[in-house]
Order: structure tokens, then sequence, then C-alpha cells
């Protein structure tokens, strides 16, 4: 918000025609992070930035929803491996639970995952 305009008193228009997909997420988190609720359910909230922003985003979450249920739904493994519980679906059905060290070791759905997402970064 800082760097609009007007800063907090920008008009984002219907539809936040204005900002980019980006900048749409984060105002969305934003909003949930002033509210202070008990569970905060994340739906591939961070897929239109890059893993820097992504990674900024995730340890605000940290700092600021201490004490809350946070769910996040994400492709981006980076996303959730400092989850305390992830779970991991394949055509719907969950095929394995655990951290990310454990999945490492565990599933090789998750693992191929990852080892491909970090190709993709390399």
């Amino acid at each position: 918000m800082e760097s609009f305009p007007e800063r907090y008193e920008t008009d984002l228009g219907q539809g936040g025609v204005n900002v980019s997909g980006g900048q749409k997420q984060r105002l969305c988190i934003a909003r949930a992070l002033l509210k202070k609720p008990k569970i905060v359910i994340l739906d591939d909230s961070t897929s239109a930035v890059d893993t820097a922003t992504d990674s900024r985003i995730r340890e605000a979450l940290r700092t600021q929803l201490v004490g809350t249920t946070t769910i996040i739904i994400a492709q981006r493994i980076t996303s959730v491996m400092d989850a305390d519980r992830i779970v991991v679906l394949d055509d719907g059905k969950i095929s394995a639970v655990g951290t990310h060290d454990e999945l490492m070791q565990t599933s090789e759905i998750y693992r191929e995952v990852y080892q491909s997402q970090q190709k993709g970064v390399a």
C-alpha cells in the first residue's frame, strides 16, 4: 500500500483492476492479518508472487499469526515446507502426511515434485 500514489487512500477500483495479481494476493493476506482470526485458509495465496516475496510472506505469517491455525493449499512446496504437517494429495486422495523431512523420506510423489521444482529454480 505504501508504494501506491495515494498510499492507503488509493482507490483500487472494481475488482482491483488497477493492481497486479501478486498485489491482490498480498492485499488479501494483509486483510487477513489485520483481523487476527483463529483460523486462516490460504488457497494458492502466493502463486502470483516470486519465491523471494513468497518467503517474506511466509515469515510474516509465522510471526503475525502465532496461535492461529493456518491451512495452506499450495502447489509450490517451498510455500508449505515449514508447516507442522503437510498433507499430500494424489488424484484427490490423501497419499501421505508428515513434515517436509518425513515426506522426503517416505513419499515418492512429494520427493519427485520437490526435486522437479528445485530443478526449475536452479
